[in-house]
């Protein structure tokens, strides 16, 4: 039908009516809502408690990885972040995990909260623990990162290291 036939057969109210969804938008919405709920609610039920830490464990993962690639320093994202966030994925008393480990339970708290870095044998045990899911290398370039940040923002250091320092390079390559 053409457009000259439609406006000399109907008025504008009606052409307008037919063009215009009557439903009630607002019900339609909670409707879908509640039934997205309900479906990703029976989902998370049905998920067996391996794949949800299969899950996390990826995320985690994906994460560092993330974070690693930025090449952009957090002082949130630290080793001892991601160690924390990766006994609590696993959702193990520190106690536990410290024994799966075998290191004491204090060198993992002084591990979590900064009083310590670990040394070589613990990044390869992360590794190990996490059946490779998180490399030690991811491991070992999170505390790499940290310590670049720390060198390359530390003027006091510079300032006392300078007295040591004689006949410099006369070149700046900067």
């Amino acid at each position: 039908m053409s457009v000259n036939k439609i406006t000399n057969n109907y008025t504008s109210d009606e052409i307008a009516d037919s063009f215009v969804l009557t439903t009630n938008v607002k019900q339609s919405k909670s409707v879908l809502a509640k039934s997205l709920k309900d479906a990703r609610k029976k989902t998370h039920s049905e998920t067996s408690d391996k794949t949800k830490l299969t899950l996390k464990l990826m995320q985690l993962k994906f994460q560092i990885e993330d974070y690693l690639k930025s090449d952009n320093f957090n002082p949130k994202f630290t080793f001892s972040y991601f160690l924390k966030e990766y006994v609590d994925v696993l959702n193990k008393k520190r106690k536990i995990f410290a024994q799966e480990i075998s290191i004491d339970e204090t060198e993992l708290s002084q591990l979590i909260n900064k009083h310590r870095l670990p040394n070589d044998s613990i990044i390869i045990r992360l590794e190990l623990h996490s059946n490779n899911s998180i490399p030690a290398v991811s491991w070992f370039k999170l505390i790499e990162m940290e310590k670049a940040h720390s060198i390359s923002t530390n003027t006091a250091l510079r300032k006392k290291e300078t007295k040591n320092v004689k006949n410099r390079v006369e070149l700046n390559l900067i």
